[in-house]
């Protein structure tokens, strides 16, 4: 029996049948779905020091619960003392089970730490069902330990849908349980 998370049991159980009725799709294969989450932190103007870059790739794994890769710079900025090879950031690209399990995380442990948290942005989709979400700071999860810290950075996660419209996208976010700002 292959393992499935929550999430995945929920997406198939009820958010396929959710989305089907209300765009109309005339087959399952046509139902956008989530493919992949891409969890990304620049060092930013630590560059220099290798223990910030360390510390942050220690982070974002205890964070996604998948080991980190360097982001490397691609061309030398003088200005920026930066050279070509030097890691300039973090990723994490997580799919299938650990993505569900992230997700989850996400919104039921750590959305609700954000300080006065009204919601996520709508308007960060771009036009082809991807959404990019900043975090402002890693004390909202859980797995970081606050007296470890050696620096207060922050974080982009980026969803990456099988949507053609960010209409769909986001209907399919948030039938996840992403929280979207309400119009006022």
């Amino acid at each position: 029996m292959i393992y499935k998370s929550n999430l995945q049991k929920f997406y198939q159980e009820k958010i396929v049948p959710s989305l089907i009725k209300k765009f109309g799709y005339n087959s399952i294969m046509e139902v956008p779905k989530l493919k992949k989450i891409v969890v990304h932190q620049g060092v930013g103007s630590s560059v220099l020091d290798k223990k910030i870059i360390d510390h942050s790739m220690n982070e974002i794994t205890n964070i996604t619960g998948q080991k980190a890769i360097f982001c490397y710079s691609k061309h030398d900025e003088s200005g920026f003392k930066l050279r070509k090879g030097m890691p300039i950031g973090v990723k994490v690209t997580l799919r299938r089970v650990k993505m569900y399990e992230f997700l989850e995380r996400l919104i039921v442990v750590s959305l609700p730490r954000v300080r006065d948290f009204n919601g996520v942005k709508k308007s960060s989709f771009d036009n082809h069902g991807n959404y990019n979400m900043g975090i402002v700071e890693q004390l909202i999860y859980p797995e970081i330990n606050i007296d470890k810290i050696k620096k207060n950075m922050g974080m982009n996660i980026t969803f990456v849908t099988s949507a053609k419209k960010n209409e769909e996208a986001q209907s399919l976010l948030s039938l996840f349980g992403i929280p979207f700002k309400k119009n006022k």
